[in-house]
């Protein structure tokens, strides 16, 4: 009964955050100036020349019901929610049309996937091994010298690193493709090395930045976590100092550190954008990137709802498995 009132709370919070999210997303793109369906009109005429206006007319009315821009804003409204929400059918593509944005989407997401979830697992396990060490030994010189590191890195954006690691490693060595180029013509083994070869520089820029944030936040934690009276009393007892910073200060302190995961496990699927327009990384941030600049609603409310629902989803996930990680927590 308990776990039954748990879940259910859990769950309208899970539904209520996205409906809130979708609805910004549907309102917000319809706020620009410009409309998909006259700059779509605007390039059939510019590579065919002068069309009949009943021709322009019938396209015209066509392309607004594929685009979901047919009748009032709440009939708009209640069309994205059954076919986007609830089917993930958001119609084609203005970019690629009439190729539709679910498979495109399918296309990009596999290599966003790819680089962000690796760097992000990676820059955590890093950043929290790191951060436990500085903040549970915060005296000696190895720890300050760690986390003052970490405080220069972290403030620094995403496309500055980016910047940097593309001109020493790219343009000055010459060690790396200054833009992605992934061979997709060759065997699987070629696809991958070339792959490989292109997300080593983005990977680079996400870790560093990453990385810097979970030592900054698991040295807080546990150096204030070293500090309760429970890790005193085991240092009385004779405990040996490994044992307290694992079995004490570790699992007290990374119980945040696991939330903090979730969210940005979640927001993977959006891509790390600045990143991927540096280095023409093929990813779902360039991908909405492009479809900012050609008004392409379709595929931005594609692609921020897949996000939205991750991240959701990911949170709903932790909450629900936080009594199994903390004993503290119980479902009531």
């Amino acid at each position: 009964m308990k776990f039954r009132k748990y879940f259910g709370i859990r769950f309208l919070t899970y539904l209520l955050t996205i409906w809130i999210g979708i609805t910004f997303i549907f309102f917000i793109p319809r706020m620009f100036p410009s409309d998909p369906v006259e700059n779509m009109i605007g390039q059939m005429q510019s590579r065919s020349g002068q069309m009949d206006p009943t021709q322009m007319e019938a396209l015209r009315s066509q392309l607004r019901v594929q685009f979901g821009l047919e009748g009032s804003l709440l009939e708009q409204y209640g069309t994205f929610l059954w076919r986007g929400l609830l089917h993930f059918n958001f119609g084609p593509s203005l970019m690629s049309y009439p190729t539709p944005v679910g498979k495109i989407i399918g296309m990009y997401l596999p290599y966003t996937l790819f680089l962000s979830l690796t760097t992000t697992v990676i820059a955590w396990i890093i950043g929290n091994i790191i951060g436990l060490l500085a903040g549970f030994r915060k005296n000696k010189a190895s720890s300050k010298i760690l986390e003052a590191i970490a405080i220069c890195i972290y403030p620094v954006p995403y496309f500055i690193i980016a910047l940097v690691l593309q001109i020493v490693f790219a343009f000055v060595l010459g060690w790396f493709p200054i833009q992605t180029t992934i061979n997709t013509q060759g065997s699987t083994a070629v696809w991958f090395l070339s792959l490989l070869k292109a997300s080593i520089l983005p990977a680079m820029s996400m870790l560093l930045v990453g990385t810097g944030w979970w030592i900054i936040s698991m040295k807080s934690l546990a150096g204030t976590t070293s500090e309760e009276d429970f890790v005193l009393f085991a240092r009385y007892r004779g405990i040996p100092e490994g044992k307290i910073g694992r079995s004490y200060v570790f699992r007290n302190s990374i119980l945040t550190q696991v939330t903090a995961l979730a969210m940005s496990l979640g927001g993977v699927f959006g891509g790390s954008i600045m990143t991927e327009i540096v280095f023409g990384y093929p990813g779902v941030g360039s991908l909405v990137q492009k479809a900012i600049l050609m008004s392409d609603y379709n595929m931005i409310l594609g692609c921020i709802t897949i996000s939205i629902v991750a991240i959701s989803t990911a949170t709903l996930i932790v909450d629900l498995i936080y009594p199994f990680i903390d004993p503290r927590i119980r479902y009531n």
